[in-house]
């Protein structure tokens, strides 16, 4: 506030400290801009769910087929649920649909913000478990190429992070920090990190026609020229499994413990899991299958790229800023705001 009682001491100072009320009111900080992207993420994921054939059968199939590999505790829930979108596809699909897109609104909106978010960390833990079956991360098909531990789990991190709070007093290097403080943010940030190196390294992950495989698969149904990428990046790692799983468990061990380092290196590690994030999400899940008509969301890649940037280090530290009441308190005073 240091430039604020500067002003104190020039003429029009109370015009000033007015303006400046007005920008922290309306004017969107890089938290804010990031809980807009989630939100933009989230209104697509509805739009994906009002799609004809999820209305039909091959909704329940897509929620039963998660159950295969789980353990029966995790299974059977799973089966119920399918059963019973089985018998109520196109009321539960309008629900479901719905309910995702009043997150994404509520995201988008100042005064519903904290209730979205909070709904929405609600939502995705259920979903994680009825509707991916907990990210496949207790079977043994789970990897970082194909969205382990899970898209949706990440939503959930994501609404914790960009939570509109501040520790007051604390000073926060990144974003993600503001909420909960640095040592809990890098320690999320390295549990989900490490957790992908390790099932980058699962034996069925290390085969060696296994990432050929895993690519090969995403070709049916795509465009063209996605298609293409699909068979060259395939072609690329045929034979190659155990030499690609150990570079990718590399690169993402980096990326994990990338936010304890300081400033700099820590941008390159953020640079290098953007990257990472970017090429899982072509070449690895073809952009969810959305270009397939037949995709209900669009993966872990871009929620990852969005995650990386909440830890982006900040030029200055940031604190918890005054308060809209505070500098309008010190206009009605009569006084500069300290």
């Amino acid at each position: 506030m240091t430039e604020i009682a500067a002003a104190g001491v020039r003429p029009g100072w109370r015009a000033s400290l007015a303006a400046r009320a007005e920008t922290a009111r309306g004017a969107p900080d890089v938290r804010r801009r990031l809980q807009l992207a989630l939100a933009g993420i989230w209104l697509l994921v509805a739009l994906l769910q009002y799609q004809s054939f999820m209305f039909s059968s091959a909704f329940n199939q897509m929620i039963g087929a998660t159950a295969a590999g789980n353990p029966r505790v995790v299974a059977s829930p799973i089966t119920w649920d399918a059963t019973l979108v089985s018998h109520h596809p196109v009321l539960l699909n309008s629900i479901f649909a719905t309910i995702q897109l009043l997150i994404g609104i509520g995201i988008a909106c100042r005064p519903t913000v904290r209730l979205a978010l909070a709904a929405s960390v609600a939502w995705a833990l259920a979903v994680w478990w009825f509707g991916e079956g907990l990210g496949m991360v207790l079977t043994s098909s789970a990897s970082p190429v194909n969205g382990a531990p899970g898209a949706v789990i990440i939503y959930a991190l994501l609404a914790i992070l960009l939570w509109p709070a501040d520790r007051a007093g604390r000073q926060a290097p990144f974003t993600a920090a503001r909420a909960v403080g640095a040592p809990v943010a890098r320690a999320l940030w390295l549990v989900l990190w490490l957790s992908l190196a390790y099932f980058a390294l699962l034996p069925g992950n290390r085969a060696p026609q296994a990432l050929n495989s895993m690519i090969a698969s995403m070709e049916s149904g795509e465009p063209g020229w996605l298609a293409a990428l699909e068979r060259g990046a395939a072609s690329l790692v045929a034979h190659q499994g155990l030499a690609a799983s150990i570079v990718l468990a590399i690169a993402l061990v980096i990326i994990a413990v990338g936010v304890y380092l300081p400033a700099r290196p820590a941008r390159a590690t953020l640079v290098l899991a953007i990257v990472v994030a970017a090429v899982i999400w072509v070449f690895g899940e073809a952009f969810g299958t959305i270009l397939t008509g037949g995709g209900t969301d669009p993966n872990s890649g871009p929620l990852l790229i969005l995650l990386a940037l909440t830890y982006w280090p900040v030029r200055a530290a940031i604190t918890a800023p005054a308060s809209t009441t505070q500098v309008s308190a010190s206009i009605s005073e009569g006084t500069p705001a300290s």
